[in-house]
């Protein structure tokens, strides 16, 4: 909806900019999902007259109701998964030391890319985009905490 028209290359980097900090997806579904929504009356499907006749969506009406019916739904009350390689590899018994290193990294470095989004944001219109992404960066301190903790604990027992 909000790009008006794009091509599953276009939802790939929207998603890379976007969603895809808080909701992981296959870049094959951004191939096969518009096709699949198409079938269900949920997108219409141009093509480009010339060049390489790329793929153009676009949603519907009958799209639109039903995401609004999706958005509406009775909330889940289920946690989400968590499914980090680190801590299973913690859990299974490996040096946490040099995790904990590598993550502090990765988590450092997330936080910062939130924090300037977060900035670039602030002022907008953009207040869901702009609530996800402070529940990001409430995550990202927790794991910056987490791992800290993790090293330290780790100095204090050699």
């Amino acid at each position: 909806m909000q790009a008006g028209e794009a091509t599953p290359y276009d939802l790939k980097a929207m998603v890379a900019a976007g969603i895809g900090n808080l909701w992981s997806l296959q870049h094959t579904q951004l191939y096969a999902e518009p096709e699949r929504l198409t079938e269900a009356g949920y997108l219409t499907e141009t093509r480009e007259d010339g060049g390489r006749r790329r793929k153009l969506y676009r949603i519907t009406p009958a799209g639109r109701d039903a995401f609004g019916a999706w958005l509406s739904a009775e909330l889940a009350s289920e946690l989400p998964e968590l499914r980090d390689i680190s801590l299973l590899k913690v859990f299974f018994g490996a040096d946490p030391r040099p995790i904990a290193i590598g993550q502090l990294r990765a988590h450092r470095e997330k936080l910062r890319e939130y924090t300037e989004l977060e900035q670039a944001l602030s002022g907008t219109q953009a207040v869901g985009p702009l609530a996800t992404l402070r529940a990001g960066i409430g995550h990202e301190r927790e794991w910056i905490r987490y791992w800290a903790d993790l090293a330290a604990e780790d100095d204090d027992s050699a």
